[in-house]
């Protein structure tokens, strides 16, 4: 079961296609027999009124995981869960991940693996609030040129932008340091596609390979580069080909899960 993690100011709706329902990560899943769920984070959507600031990286994942045990207590979900995360939302798949090994190690609910996106550890602007929600105010720079969006998409983005909630913005300025203590402990199967108009992130070599370098633990780390896409690939025209090797790299994660291992 694939399960995707918005980032910050947006909603679930994110990974459905935009303003082309062909770049839908759910229901390209679908298709390729995967049960698919996109879920808005703790502190957006119907959780807001009950988490008005939101919560921590840290207490999102411990929900998440709550939800999706809840969940395979009364639906199958195959051989385990795939986490796909986007920019803060990849802050907390990799939380997810890193919790769920040191708490249930190989049980039941097992994780299979994570795609992550539009994140590396050291920010390329200042994760201020206003910064931040920037992505409503003018659908504008760090979203990369606007070219590489279908017409329609920043329209139809509106309806999905929020502002991020106010524990979301504090805690993002500490993102090198927590991600320093966070890495070593994922090991699951990695990897991290950075689109080549990334704009919130320093994602050259260097920072691309520092990044990778940290997850010490993890079976596997992939590093891939979208053409064509700024940082909402998703919604981007370039979405359909993130999605198919979004869920190549899960498929991959699934048979190693048969066989006991997966290629480097």
């Amino acid at each position: 079961m694939l399960v995707a993690l918005h980032g910050g100011g947006m909603r679930a709706g994110y990974f459905d296609g935009g303003a082309t329902p062909s770049g839908s990560l759910l229901s390209l899943a679908a298709q390729g027999g995967w049960a698919a769920l996109a879920l808005d984070r703790p502190g957006y959507g119907a959780s807001a009124a009950a988490l008005p600031d939101g919560a921590t990286f840290g207490e999102q994942a411990r929900l998440i995981l709550a939800a999706l045990r809840g969940y395979a207590a009364e639906y199958p979900v195959g051989q385990g869960f795939f986490l796909v995360g986007h920019s803060l939302g990849a802050k907390v798949t990799l939380a997810c991940a890193a919790r769920h090994a040191e708490e249930e190690g190989a049980g039941s609910m097992p994780v299979l693996g994570m795609d992550i996106n539009g994140i590396t550890h050291r920010w390329a602007v200042a994760p201020s609030a206003a910064n931040l929600f920037q992505c409503r105010r003018s659908l504008l720079r760090n979203w990369g040129p606007r070219g590489l969006y279908p017409p329609g998409s920043f329209r139809a983005a509106q309806a999905l932008a929020g502002p991020p909630p106010a524990r979301e913005v504090a805690e993002a300025a500490g993102w090198p340091d927590a991600y320093r203590a966070l890495a070593p402990r994922v090991r699951t199967p990695v990897r991290l596609t950075l689109a080549e108009y990334e704009r919130w992130w320093v994602c050259d070599a260097d920072a691309v390979e520092a990044f990778a370098g940290q997850l010490v633990a993890a079976p596997v780390v992939r590093v891939a580069r979208q053409r064509a896409a700024g940082h909402n690939i998703s919604l981007s025209g370039a979405a359909h080909h993130h999605h198919f090797q979004v869920l190549a790299f899960a498929e991959e994660c699934r048979l190693a899960s048969l066989t006991g291992g997966m290629a480097a």
